[in-house]
């Protein structure tokens, strides 16, 4: 069986940890500024709406696809 062996050495000091700043509560930012902010979010988020990636109909695109060709890579 196993002893877990190593006599009655002595045992490592313990530090203690470092105590963390307190922390402050954030400054209060203008309500204009933040109605400004708010308004521009909200901006950018409608113009970036779904419909801008919706490039086909229904039936989607019934013309041939138009590709470049068959190529070697490199010329």
């Amino acid at each position: 069986m196993c002893g877990g062996g190593g006599g009655g050495g002595s045992t490592p000091k313990v530090t203690p940890t470092p105590v963390a700043p307190p922390i402050v509560a954030p400054i209060e930012a203008d309500t204009s500024s933040q109605g400004a902010a708010d308004t521009e979010r909200k901006r950018r988020q409608a113009a970036s709406g779904r419909s801008d990636t919706i490039l086909t109909r229904g039936m989607g695109v019934q013309d041939a696809a138009q590709t470049g060709g068959k190529k070697l890579l490199g010329e």
